[in-house]
């Protein structure tokens, strides 16, 4: 193993990185456990205190409603920090926690001078298996705590008190190294396995709802999506088009299938593109169609296509998007393709519609208008069905 890896519990530090969302929720949800916990320890050392049970002095009742009200303010501002700015500056949270459980436990050491510190090595063992940074930053971290640690126990405490707190750090500090090693390389190799098989059921994903040739939905998942838009509640003006490239049959006789599929490929290109949709993340695409209320295209097969339209407010800024898409698909040029054609068949959502077959089928007899009136051109299909041309 190279010192590189051991930097990072056995593995390279680009698969270290790939794992730090996950790193950082680990590291949150421990600095949240411990908060709770430091504050609980604290409320019962101020009642054993007061009760003056288990050697808890009521001299130090100061000390633990000190600390217990620093501790409770810190774990709200880190709540609420974690809510406003998630996934930001937790390395800085983590050292934060760290540094005032770790002066605790040692100011707690230093006044009771005549017994050997306890709490410390609990903090210690306890810090070194609860997060994961790597592995130079913990040694660090704990080689700084205990030089600080035994410092302290020899400025205020006996020989014989310091010695044995020496010996027992030495012990703990091996046992915390130890510890954090081993666990974080556990939890690595979870991470890594989660990665895996996330990465794994993303590509299943995208790959039952999308189709290859040109990244758009297919049929199946394009409907399936559709019908969710239109069940749910919703008071948004929706559109339904349908759009069917011009003599694509000529395409592939005259210049093959090649350019054939070439031509279907850049249809999808300037749908994705003219919709402004961004498709990085394929495997959470319908999620945020939900979300967002995003326009979303998919390819029916062959050269048909159909889109479902959000965000417009009417009529015609529904024809000034398509007539952008029209307008880009006339202009390109492959080889010998000068301008691809197409036909556009509209339908606007209805206030009762709720199976997207009728709007379906008024946006398919709105495409029979287009082709039937000279093609290349947008055809919308009235309320009763019958085409209409804008």
């Amino acid at each position: 193993m190279t010192a590189q890896s051991t930097k990072y519990y056995g593995y390279d530090k680009a698969t270290f990185e790939d794992c730090r969302q996950l790193i950082d929720d680990t590291n949150w949800n421990h600095i949240n456990i411990l908060s709770l916990w430091f504050i609980i320890v604290n409320l019962l050392c101020v009642g054993f205190s007061l009760l003056d049970l288990f050697s808890v002095n009521q001299v130090e009742i100061k000390f633990y409603i000190t600390y217990g009200v620093i501790s409770i303010c810190t774990s709200a501002f880190s709540r609420w920090f974690q809510k406003k700015y998630p996934h930001k500056f937790v390395k800085l949270q983590l050292l934060l926690g760290i540094l005032l459980w770790m002066v605790y436990s040692i100011q707690l050491s230093v006044s009771q001078p005549y017994m050997a510190a306890t709490m410390f090595m609990i903090m210690l063992v306890v810090v070194s298996f609860s997060f994961i940074t790597n592995m130079l930053n913990m040694l660090l971290i704990i080689t700084v705590l205990v030089s600080v640690f035994v410092y302290s126990s020899y400025m205020v405490k006996p020989a014989s008190i310091v010695m044995q707190d020496i010996y027992n750090a030495v012990t703990f500090t091996g046992l915390a190294v130890i510890l954090h090693f081993a666990f974080q390389r556990t939890r690595m190799q979870q991470f890594v396995t989660y990665q895996k098989n996330t990465q794994i059921q993303r590509e299943l994903e995208i790959q039952s709802s999308f189709d290859a040739l040109t990244s758009l939905l297919n049929r199946g998942r394009f409907f399936s999506l559709a019908g969710n838009v239109l069940n749910n509640p919703h008071d948004e003006y929706l559109a339904i088009c349908l759009l069917d490239l011009d003599e694509f049959k000529q395409i592939n006789d005259k210049l093959g299938h090649q350019m054939g599929d070439k031509a279907i490929q850049v249809a999808g290109t300037t749908i994705i593109e003219t919709l402004d949709i961004d498709m990085s993340e394929k495997w959470r695409f319908q999620e945020k169609v939900l979300e967002e209320k995003q326009s979303f295209p998919g390819r029916l097969g062959g050269d048909e296509f159909i889109v479902m339209i959000r965000g417009a407010s009417n009529r015609e800024e529904v024809t000034k998007l398509l007539q952008r898409m029209l307008d880009s698909l006339n202009h390109v040029e492959i080889g010998e393709l000068h301008g691809i054609h197409a036909s556009f068949g509209v339908a606007e959502i209805l206030p009762g519609d709720r199976d997207i077959d009728k709007a379906y089928k008024r946006a398919d007899e709105a495409l029979y208008e287009s082709k039937r009136a000279g093609k290349n051109q947008i055809r919308f299909s009235n309320v009763e069905g019958q085409g209409g041309g804008l």
